[in-house]
């Protein structure tokens, strides 16, 4: 038996998908105005800046970002033609490959990190307190957890 959302827990859950989604939409257009680059090829070029030689699987890399394997692979061949990564064949069992940030990318990632931190605070961090960013970022810690936990 389906258990329903009460008014408040559907007015809670409305607000999360507005703020988020409109959220994601601001910083997005911030970094497609001024860099040119969408919210999810930033995502992967902090991925890699993170990383040790700045590469990673692709099949991390897909992991990691949470896309499916064939959207990574289009967006990494976009990102490639752009200069921002190139693909390495990866020499120890021949059988995937590697994302791997060109200088260009991380210039691309140092000179967008700015912009995007800003819309960051802006849009959230200094809308909330500082219990209640504590408190999301608590709560979305679990929920996370609590999906992967079922996904495993």
């Amino acid at each position: 038996m389906t258990k329903w959302l009460s008014p408040d827990e559907q007015r809670s859950w409305r607000a999360f998908i507005a703020a988020w989604t409109l959220l994601n939409h601001q910083l997005n257009t911030d970094l497609q105005i001024q860099h040119g680059l969408t919210i999810a090829d930033y995502e992967i070029l902090v991925r890699l800046s993170e990383t040790e030689g700045r590469r990673m699987r692709m099949s991390e890399l897909a992991e990691a970002t949470l896309a499916s394997r064939s959207r990574l692979s289009h967006q990494v061949g976009r990102m490639e033609t752009a200069g921002l990564l190139a693909r390495e064949e990866c020499t120890e069992d021949r059988r995937g490959s590697f994302a791997v940030l060109t200088d260009a990318g991380w210039q691309a990632l140092v000179a967008a990190a700015p912009t995007h931190v800003t819309g960051v605070r802006a849009n959230l961090v200094d809308v909330l307190s500082k219990s209640e960013f504590k408190a999301l970022g608590e709560a979305c810690q679990k929920v996370a957890a609590s999906i992967n936990l079922e996904s495993s």
